[in-house]
């Protein structure tokens, strides 16, 4: 079992400057923690499906418009040098009309010390209605840092059993230019259990089909992930 440390101090002082600027702007700042025993993206898992450790943060003002920053320890495999992963996000969330809400982000994904040019931009807009259901697009002119254009679009549901259980299940179609790779398509299944009014338990199944196992060998196929997660 393989542990690797969080790096890219420069890039976390910058985002947490940020972060101190808009809390400074009146904005109300949360966070979260999670240990996880796989952290699996779209389908394939980042970390060689051995454990993860992350953590976010995020500052948002009174208009919707927020910035976030998110970091988890990676190791893909065949290895590519990469040891941690920071998600640098801008957004805006708000409710569209009555029962619909939107969030729309630009993201950086960031590979410190890589030697290697992994980071890429990711457009996104995820579109709920009730907090039952959603429908989320991406697109990157850049997907996965590999040169080529990719859209990927999941749409989701999530069905109350209790006032503390849920289960969510979604389904995901990554659309590539056939340059870099064939389209791949993967699902997933959670059971999430709140232990705590700030804690969750997370049991999820991942799922993948042929493509995605071609394209991340040893990383896609059938997983289970459990998670555990506390927000402030």
């Amino acid at each position: 079992m393989k542990w690797h440390v969080l790096r890219g101090v420069g890039v976390a002082g910058v985002m947490a400057m940020g972060l101190v600027a808009v809390e400074e702007a009146k904005a109300d700042v949360s966070g979260s923690l999670a240990l996880a025993s796989d952290y699996v993206w779209r389908g394939s898992s980042q970390t060689g499906e051995d454990p993860a450790v992350q953590a976010g943060a995020r500052a948002t003002h009174a208009t919707g418009l927020y910035a976030s920053l998110w970091g988890s320890n990676v190791a893909f495999e065949p290895d590519i040098g990469a040891r941690s992963e920071f998600d640098a996000v801008l957004g805006w969330s708000g409710e569209l009309a009555p029962h619909w809400s939107l969030d729309a982000t630009a993201t950086r994904y960031l590979y410190p010390s890589t030697g290697r040019a992994l980071d890429w931009t990711e457009l996104s807009a995820t579109a709920t209605f009730r907090q039952r259901a959603w429908l989320q697009l991406a697109h990157s002119r850049d997907a996965l840092a590999g040169g080529h254009p990719g859209t990927y679009a999941q749409i989701g549901v999530r069905l109350p059993l209790s006032g503390a259980t849920r289960l969510e299940a979604a389904y995901g179609h990554y659309a590539l230019a056939r340059a870099q790779a064939r389209d791949y398509q993967h699902v997933q299944l959670s059971m999430v259990h709140a232990i705590a009014p700030q804690w969750e338990l997370r049991a999820t199944g991942h799922a993948t089909d042929n493509a995605a196992r071609h394209l991340f060998p040893g990383n896609a196929g059938t997983r289970l992930e459990v998670a555990l997660q506390a927000t402030f």
